[in-house]
């Protein structure tokens, strides 16, 4: 199942108040740290949200998914929740890795992906899909309508193979949409805070 919106958060409600994630595990594009502005305008702009911003500090998928699950257990001991109770993402690099985690078998209540890299520049032959079909959770996707890592057209192609609710938001930009305030309220919208 999934939906594809160009137009307000208060559509994409996933979430109630006894539903919604009890913290949210947050990681950077490859090239950035924990100190990303989207990631400082999420933790921010949600003060009620208990949000773990993670430097991955490496390129290797399967390395990031190992941090983010050592990081992810401690964050819910932290909170004193079920690993369950989390919600893992992230821009590029990281929202990819946080979701191989969750299709490897991470408990997590939803994903956040943003400027999910569907595919390098150019090459939209080569599509980091294969773990698609297991993704269990909600997921919400928020990328910039000229992204050169995914296209509108190929993001309603291949989200399908996720057999979870999906939800595809679209802001104006590229791979670094600008706009840090909107890209919060959708993601706070669909979290349910």
């Amino acid at each position: 199942m999934s939906s594809d919106s160009q137009t307000g958060a208060s559509s994409i409600r996933a979430f109630t108040k006894r539903t919604r994630p009890a913290g949210l595990v947050i990681t950077p594009g490859a090239s950035a740290d924990r100190d990303h502005a989207t990631l400082k305008a999420i933790e921010d702009g949600i003060p009620e949200l208990p949000v773990l911003r993670l430097t991955l500090a490496t390129t290797s998928v399967s390395n990031a998914v190992k941090k983010i699950a050592a990081a992810g257990a401690e964050f819910a001991a932290e909170l004193g929740v079920a690993p369950k109770k989390l919600a893992y993402g992230g821009r590029s690099f990281g929202g990819r890795s946080c979701s191989v985690a969750v299709a490897e078998g991470l408990p997590a209540t939803a994903l956040v992906l943003l400027s999910y890299p569907l595919h390098p520049p150019g090459k939209s032959e080569k599509l980091r899909t294969e773990h698609f079909a297991d993704i269990s959770v909600p997921t919400l996707f928020v990328s910039g309508q000229k992204d050169p890592f995914g296209k509108p057209d190929e993001f309603a192609e291949h989200v399908p193979a996720i057999p979870a609710a999906t939800t595809l938001e679209w802001v104006a930009g590229n791979h670094s949409p600008k706009g840090n305030d909107e890209i919060v309220e959708l993601v706070r919208t669909y979290l349910g805070y």
